[in-house]
């Protein structure tokens, strides 16, 4: 029987998991249980056009908006299968015990994202993630009593294992708990590691995705892509060592941004986007926030004062309670301080639309992979995304059959991070990039060690400081204006040495 080695245990690795394990053995690889996944912290929703509010929605609309939402430089296979696949995907999650909220006639309950005119986001609350991680992780415990799934938490992987014909054969992971070294050999691997967090350091994600896998992936010769694609979710708060962050539903239910000027409130999403307003992509949102702010020197708020109560404490529950707990501010009262923070990286592993690598054997899913966002994530899609992709990997990783012999190398655990990798990154892959602050931060890594992380951090900024041009997260200065030559993917390789180039 086959074994497939899966590395993560979000919504991707779940959903990878428990599809492989249909016909094969699996390995779910993970350093802490799905419970305490990234996946658990996504409050909004996920997108599938339902078409259940009379608007006359359609798949073919979901792949325009995601498409045009990603500037054009989303794999468009990919997206076609994404959102076809989006209806059968939540109604499969339903059937699985997802309590999505209803709607007075029982359907499953569809509100406005950002960057899409239809309701189009089944939702759970705010909640969504986490109802949705408990309803996979309790079909992974089925098959973990069935003997076709075995969990290892409490595990970090280190590197891949390959073979002389430079396939891949299997993982090698350390023991978070005991330090010991492990191999786990498959017939494929199936990566769904997360992002990128831990160059950035205060991001509203979880620590344990720090990009690590990512990171030594890329110097064992794995393809990455969109490097410099880093979202800025528009609505984050301050909490103790990090940011957290405030659902885009909550302006999907009406929510309104504002800054003081002269005595009043200037709601200024309406008046520079009076038909989509505050549900404009993220991207736009997030500049359009520090354009009114003066670059952070005023206050921005999010008001949803005017809104019901219940739709504040059922459908926004985590926004209530995030407020009172954190900023020790009543959201019905009073409005929510914000500012953008670091989100999602929709750069990552190259994959195709079967969610291969360029390494036979070796497939990539959710946020550590690169093919549906292209330069901005749509809400809603992050969640479908990484379903989708842990499905689409687990079918094609089925097929593998690696060939060779395994080269044996020197284990290298990862270290801790340079203290400044951080600030340098925050600083110079900002909402706002430009040549001298992109150069000068390539001249402070060159000053770090270099390690796999600090390879892939100059990495980020190589991919920067080629793309010549502004297209959706990314914003330079000085080159303002997209153009048609660079409406294509930036990919980074490395071989001793970083190549970026675009396709």
């Amino acid at each position: 029987m086959k074994r497939i080695i899966v590395v993560g245990a979000g919504l991707a690795g779940l959903t990878a998991a428990i599809k492989a394990s249909d016909k094969a053995k699996v390995d779910l690889i993970s350093p802490d249980y799905s419970e305490r996944s990234q996946s658990v912290m996504a409050m909004g929703g996920i997108n599938a056009a339902l078409n259940t509010k009379g608007q006359n929605d359609s798949t073919d609309q979901h792949f325009a908006d995601t498409m045009h939402g990603g500037c054009e430089i989303n794999d468009s296979e990919a997206v076609s299968r994404l959102t076809g696949d989006a209806p059968e995907i939540v109604r499969w999650l339903s059937e699985i015990g997802t309590s999505f909220t209803r709607d007075s006639d029982g359907n499953i309950d569809l509100r406005y994202f950002g960057g899409q005119k239809k309701q189009r986001t089944a939702y759970a609350g705010a909640r969504t993630g986490k109802q949705i991680v408990t309803a996979l992780a309790s079909q992974c415990r089925k098959r973990e009593f069935e003997g076709t799934v075995e969990r290892h938490v409490g595990w970090r992987f280190v590197s891949l294992m390959l073979t002389q014909n430079h396939e891949c054969a299997g993982v090698v992971c350390v023991s978070e708990n005991t330090g010991e070294v492990k191999s786990f050999v498959g017939d494929a691997v199936i990566m769904a590691s997360g992002g990128l967090n831990s160059l950035f350091g205060k991001t509203v994600g979880s620590t344990q995705n720090d990009g690590y896998a990512t990171a030594k992936l890329f110097t064992q010769g794995v393809q990455l892509s969109n490097l410099e694609m880093i979202q800025y979710h528009p609505t984050t708060i301050q909490a103790p060592g990090k940011r957290m962050l405030i659902t885009e539903a909550a302006r999907g239910e009406g929510g309104k941004l504002y800054v003081m000027r002269d005595g009043e409130k200037w709601y200024f999403m309406k008046e520079w986007y009076p038909e989509m307003a505050e549900l404009m992509p993220r991207d736009v949102v997030s500049r359009s926030i520090y354009k009114a702010s003066d670059g952070g020197e005023k206050e921005v708020y999010l008001d949803i004062t005017h809104l019901d109560d219940e739709t504040i404490k059922v459908k926004l529950d985590e926004v209530y309670d995030v407020c009172t707990q954190y900023l020790n501010l009543n959201p019905i009262e009073e409005p929510i301080p914000i500012f953008p923070g670091v989100h999602y990286f929709m750069g990552g592993i190259k994959t195709d639309a079967d969610h291969r690598t360029n390494i036979k054997g070796l497939y990539a899913a959710g946020e550590c992979s690169c093919q549906y966002h292209g330069a901005n994530r749509l809400g809603g899609n992050s969640l479908l995304g990484a379903i989708h992709g842990g499905w689409v990997a687990a079918e094609n990783a089925l097929l593998e059959n690696p060939t060779g012999e395994i080269i044996q190398e020197d284990i290298v655990l990862p270290g801790k991070n340079d203290d400044r990798l951080a600030d340098v990154m925050s600083r110079s892959m900002s909402i706002y990039r430009d040549e001298e602050n992109l150069n000068k931060a390539l001249d402070e890594l060159m000053d770090m060690e270099e390690t796999p992380i600090i390879i892939l951090a100059k990495a980020c900024i190589m991919s920067a400081l080629e793309r010549k041009e502004s297209r959706g997260a990314h914003q330079r200065t000085d080159y303002p204006q997209s153009e048609v030559e660079f409406e294509k993917t930036s990919n980074a390789i490395y071989d001793g040495e970083i190549n970026v180039f675009f396709e």
